[in-house]
């Protein structure tokens, strides 16, 4: 059984930084690209940022280019995104996902990931 569980979300100051972690078990992580999404309340779930297997190829929302950074550790299983410079519209549930089948390929729509976490709340205040 694949799952992917979240963690460093929290509150922070605008302008600030935090970096979130997803751990994937169950399934060789080497395998599989890696989204984060996020959802704030009343919107869409939006793409954030999406890592290939190797962790040598990244793609990034236009609305955090710049600011955040995707990145991996597969001896680990866990991929990162960094993300700072925090703004109040950075405030959502983010949450990380699992493509097994084009893991070479980091892709921005949700309808290519077919694992997911439980979110994790980030919360940027003004």
């Amino acid at each position: 059984q694949v799952q992917l569980v979240e963690s460093g979300g929290g509150l922070v100051q605008a302008g600030g930084s935090l970096r979130l972690s997803c751990v994937l078990s169950g399934r060789a992580s080497g395998s599989v690209a890696m989204g984060w999404f996020r959802q704030a309340p009343g919107k869409e779930r939006e793409f954030v940022a999406a890592i290939n297997w190797s962790g040598g190829s990244a793609l990034y929302a236009d609305s955090v280019k710049g600011r955040y950074a995707v990145s991996r550790d597969n001896a680990r299983d866990t991929v990162y995104l960094q993300m700072n410079s925090l703004k109040p519209e950075d405030t959502a549930v983010y949450y990380c996902a699992a493509d097994p089948l084009a893991g070479w390929l980091p892709r921005d729509s949700a309808d290519a990931y077919r694992y997911w976490g439980q979110g994790t709340q980030v919360t940027v205040s003004s």
